[in-house]
C-alpha cells in the first residue's frame, strides 16, 4: 500500500490505484484545472470521508510501496477523469474492464504504457 499526501492529509491506497490517480491529478493540474478530491477513511480510522481542494500550489506527494510499474487501464483513467470533472470532484471509482469502450479523443491523451 502506497499513499497520496495532499498538504497534511494522507490516504493509503494500492499502488495500482495511485498510478491511475496520479495521471488524472497531474493532467488536471497541467491544464490549470483545480478540483476537489474526496476519499473514504477506513473504519479503523473512524470511518467517514475527507475532501481536499487540489490546485497547482498544493503540496502533493505520490508514494508507491513497490518499484514495479503497473499497466495503465485507459478506461479507468477516463472514468476517474470524468469523476474529477464532475461537480462532486474526483472520487475513486471501480476499475472498468480494460476492454470497455473508451472515447478515442480522450484516449489519445492517456499513456498506454506503464507507470
Amino acid at each position: 500500500m502506497g499513499r497520496i499526501t495532499i498538504g497534511n492529509a494522507s490516504v493509503k491506497l494500492e499502488d495500482r490505484v495511485i498510478a491511475h490517480l496520479e495521471l488524472v491529478i497531474v493532467t488536471k493540474l497541467r491544464r490549470g484545472e483545480p478540483f476537489i478530491f474526496t476519499w473514504s477513511h477506513d473504519v479503523s480510522l473512524g470511518g467517514g470521508r475527507e475532501s481536499k481542494w487540489v490546485h497547482s500550489a498544493a503540496d502533493i506527494d505520490f508514494r508507491f510501496d513497490t518499484r514495479a510499474r503497473t499497466t495503465i487501464n485507459p478506461a479507468w483513467v477516463e472514468a476517474l477523469m470524468s469523476s474529477a470533472n464532475s461537480p462532486t470532484g474526483l472520487r475513486i471509482v471501480p476499475e472498468p474492464d480494460p476492454a470497455a469502450e473508451v472515447d478515442p479523443i480522450a484516449a489519445a491523451s492517456w499513456p498506454t504504457s506503464t507507470i
